[in-house]
């Protein structure tokens, strides 16, 4: 039978540490939550792997847990402190809400489908605000001081980018397919700046494809 607390430590050690995960509070947090409770039943002894692993498939998008260390490189570069106010945005089942937890932030994790968001609330034992909504909606309260987006954009996440606070934070992967990068944006008054991070590729959220346009 599969350790899975040395598997938490090797994962930490050989893939968080090996690509720039240096905030010991996240390797903490990725060392302390047992990403195998967050997976399909009978999937549990995949959850280390250095892959994306898809848990649950969704019309307006798969749901994945991104692999350990792009999920912890951008989570990284939230810098999410307690007391932090966190949207994670395709939460899925809640393991990445599960981590900005245990980092001590106050977490909505906020999902499409109610089944899926009844078991994200399972998994997360009562720890994190699970909400239901499109996407793109407005979350009752708004101005949260950072935003994770599981899931890959093709366009500018605008609606989400209008929840943000003065200064806060926002990563995703942006971009096309095979081009795409993970992507900080950080709010200013009215502007926002974006920086991108590092390549990243995960499956698209309809909620943020590129409209079609006419060819001609």
């Amino acid at each position: 039978m599969l350790d899975y607390a040395q598997a938490r430590r090797l994962m930490v050690d050989c893939q968080l540490r090996t690509f720039d995960v240096n905030d010991n509070a996240v390797l903490d947090a990725f060392d302390a939550v047992p990403r195998e409770r967050f997976v399909p039943a009978g999937r549990e002894t995949f959850a280390y792997i250095d892959q994306a692993l898809t848990v649950a498939t969704q019309s307006d998008g798969p749901r994945v847990m991104a692999a350990p260390m792009i999920l912890a490189r951008m989570i990284q570069a939230l810098k999410v402190r307690p007391g932090t106010r966190v949207l994670d945005v395709a939460a899925g089942y809640g393991y990445s809400a599960a981590i900005l937890d245990r980092l001590g932030a106050q977490v909505t994790a906020l999902e499409s489908d109610e089944a899926l968001a009844g078991a994200a609330r399972e998994r997360l034992g009562g720890q994190v605000e699970v909400v239901r909504g499109g996407l793109t909606e407005t979350v009752a309260g708004g101005a949260f001081d950072a935003i994770l987006v599981e899931g890959r954009v093709e366009t500018r996440p605008q609606a989400l980018l209008d929840q943000l606070k003065d200064d806060g934070r926002l990563v995703c992967v942006l971009g096309p397919d095979r081009n795409a990068k993970a992507t900080l944006f950080v709010r200013a008054g009215d502007a926002f700046g974006a920086r991108p991070l590092f390549d990243a590729n995960l499956p698209a959220l309809k909620a943020f494809a590129t409209e079609p346009g006419f060819a001609f």
